[in-house]
């Protein structure tokens, strides 16, 4: 079994992941507008769409090349800006959608928050807490929630994107769960 060299030394910032990670960084303030002003629309929905391509495509350029210290502090970044800017953007452009976005967007929001901290944390003792599958599969179907109130096709059937922000919201607490419970492990081991 061959094992592929690093492309890229951990400490590597200009690496293809990251100029991924950052045209989703430069596009979330447009996507966000785009839902604001627009929501329902094929522009949007395009935006929307090159941005989480472009999460996709930059964790496949990641493990194929090396990960690196700043793709794994950005990448998590950019999903939360998307996300978390996404949500409260619905909240603000639908009149109906302060009912049910906001508590979503408030429960996701303060995992994230408390994620962030105890990622922190852990960090500052040396542990690394990385991503699950699980938890990328969070993010794929908070992006599904999403593109289900921009596009045309879907806007229209709110339940759509209403229960699948909750299947979200179920897995992000879920996941934060399973991150608090690895990292306290992972201190017992290092004890």
């Amino acid at each position: 079994m061959t094992t592929r060299q690093r492309t890229y030394g951990e400490s590597a910032l200009m690496t293809p992941a990251n100029l991924m990670t950052t045209f989703r960084l430069l596009v979330a303030p447009l996507f966000i507008y785009l839902v604001i002003v627009h929501r329902i629309s094929w522009w949007t929905s395009l935006v929307g769409f090159l941005a989480a391509a472009s999460d996709y495509f930059d964790g496949i350029v990641a493990r194929r090349h090396g990960t690196t210290r700043s793709g794994a502090f950005l990448d998590p970044l950019a999903d939360k800006i998307i996300v978390l800017g996404s949500l409260y953007a619905l909240v603000v452009a639908r009149p109906h959608g302060l009912k049910s976005f906001v508590i979503p967007a408030i429960l996701i929001t303060l995992r994230e928050i408390w994620m962030s901290v105890y990622r922190s944390r852990a960090a500052k003792r040396g542990i690394s807490i990385p991503a699950s599958k699980l938890a990328k599969w969070k993010t794929f179907i908070q992006d599904w929630a999403i593109a289900f109130c921009v596009l045309p096709v879907t806007a229209h059937h709110a339940y759509l994107g209403v229960v699948t922000i909750w299947i979200a919201v179920v897995l992000t607490l879920f996941t934060g769960w399973q991150y608090y419970v690895q990292g306290k492990g992972a201190v017992v081991r290092a004890s």
